[in-house]
């Protein structure tokens, strides 16, 4: 059946309220769409609701610290990782309450280990990504640190049915070879994209094998890397869907043909103040491309659709912020939006 979810991140700084509203709103989905509720990530923490940092305090022996310049392998733990540590019992404290009685699906967001090599440094050098033996390492101790995690999540929850959404934006530009090294002045080398699979093949088969039902493989934007979902073992591929041309789109059907479901991150609903926010818009940026590539409109019941966080305002410890409010009315457009999808698969 097509379903609503979302990608981790949400306003608020009490996890508590945050994982209550989720789960409230997406258990409210309308008729003929699920609803899949999902562990709630807070970037108004700052450094510390990071996507890096949540899937650092997951790592097993591996322990981290804010530098000058953002998060870095440590030789030792000290007080950066000691407040991972906390923060990660509190999320899972909060998601007992909020979650108390719950029988269904959870998906549980977290870093991909290339994505996280990318964002991390190593204690002494460059991005964690240019070396491939701390890449090797941490795809190992992030898949050792998510079988843990799950089973702390069935402890809380034990009715719930975890998702991994492996996060790996930065995959694309990985293996591009693109991303600036610490200087600035030259390019890391390129991660080779059978090697890219095979670390993400890592935490995939470790998350399985420590109970998860699913495991969803999200490139963002980038397109490009649909294929490494494949090479890694993923259910399903996740990207955003906004702006995708008909090539790209036909990667997307290659996918879906060769047996993943498609987790399609919608755009940012628009809203006028005549007509109220625009569902048909949010359905068609799956619909129009979906049917363009000639997918049949069957395969429409497995798709899964992302809610955005909601727009952004200045202010905030990151820069910018998101309305609880404005965040609540983006999930409610995107939930009619899947219905409108889950009609068109009937149709």
């Amino acid at each position: 059946m097509t379903a609503v979810g979302g990608t981790g991140p949400w306003p608020g700084s009490e996890p508590l309220e945050a994982q209550t509203t989720v789960l409230g709103d997406v258990a409210a989905a309308p008729s003929g769409v699920d609803g899949l509720p999902w562990t709630v990530r807070l970037p108004e923490r700052g450094p510390f609701g990071s996507l890096a940092a949540q899937a650092l305090g997951l790592l097993v022996e591996l322990p981290a610290e804010l530098g000058p310049h953002g998060w870095r392998l440590a030789d030792r733990p000290g007080a950066d990782a000691t407040r991972l540590a906390a923060l990660r019992r509190e999320d899972l404290d909060a998601l007992a309450v909020a979650a108390h009685g719950w029988d269904g699906p959870l998906v549980v967001p977290v870093a991909g280990p290339l994505t996280l090599a990318a964002s991390v440094y190593l204690a002494r050098g460059d991005r964690a990504v240019a070396d491939p033996g701390a890449v090797a390492e941490l795809a190992e101790s992030l898949s050792a640190g998510v079988a843990e995690h799950l089973d702390a999540i069935r402890r809380a929850v034990p009715g719930a049915r975890p998702t991994v959404l492996l996060h790996e934006p930065l995959l694309a530009q990985v293996v591009a070879g693109v991303l600036p090294s610490f200087s600035g002045y030259a390019r890391l080398r390129s991660v080779a994209a059978p090697v890219a699979s095979e670390r993400i093949g890592t935490v995939v088969a470790g998350v399985r094998a420590g109970g998860a039902e699913r495991v969803v493989l999200h490139v963002g934007a980038g397109a490009a890397a649909v294929g490494a979902a494949r090479g890694a073992g993923a259910d399903a591929v996740g990207l955003e869907v906004a702006g995708l041309d008909e090539r790209r789109w036909e990667s997307v059907a290659e996918a879906v043909e060769g047996g993943l479901a498609l987790w399609a991150s919608v755009p940012q609903p628009e809203t006028s103040q005549c007509a109220g926010p625009d569902v048909r818009g949010v359905a068609d940026a799956v619909l129009r491309g979906w049917e363009r590539v000639g997918l049949s409109r069957a395969g429409l019941r497995d798709v899964v659709l992302l809610a955005p966080a909601g727009p952004t305002v200045p202010g905030g410890p990151t820069g910018a912020r998101v309305d609880p409010a404005a965040a609540r009315a983006t999930l409610a457009t995107v939930a009619r939006a899947a219905a409108v999808v889950a009609e068109r698969a009937e149709s």
